[in-house]
């Protein structure tokens, strides 16, 4: 069972940053592609970030230009940086992969507060 721990929310005002990171309990060579979602109370769970084994990155429209994500194999992390943050960007934030057999594992949630 893939075990995952998120980091370094909090609370921050707007147009400040902040950087989450994931930590994966098995190697993340063991994964075909990490992630960030997010969701606010009732209403669903969005994409934020993608990035796969090969390095290659997806990004909600809504944060393109303002987020990024990067893994680091040696560490088994993925990370978000998050800048010039909105307070729409208010959510909990979930770190997720999928395995080469597409069973995808989440994270606990960590809590983003951007305050106007």
């Amino acid at each position: 069972q893939v075990q995952l721990v998120e980091s370094g929310g909090g609370l921050v005002q707007a147009g400040g940053s902040l950087r989450l990171s994931c930590a994966a309990s098995t190697s993340i060579f063991s994964f075909n592609t990490m992630g960030w979602y997010r969701q606010v109370p009732g209403k669903q769970r969005d994409l934020v970030a993608t990035i796969t084994s090969d390095g290659r990155t997806n990004y909600a429209d809504s944060v393109k230009g303002r987020f990024t994500i990067s893994r680091d194999n040696a560490k088994s992390t993925v990370d978000l940086q998050m800048n010039s943050l909105k307070p729409e960007d208010t959510a909990v934030y979930y770190c997720t992969v999928r395995d080469y057999t597409y069973t995808n594992y989440w994270g606990q949630g960590t809590q983003v507060t951007v305050s106007s």
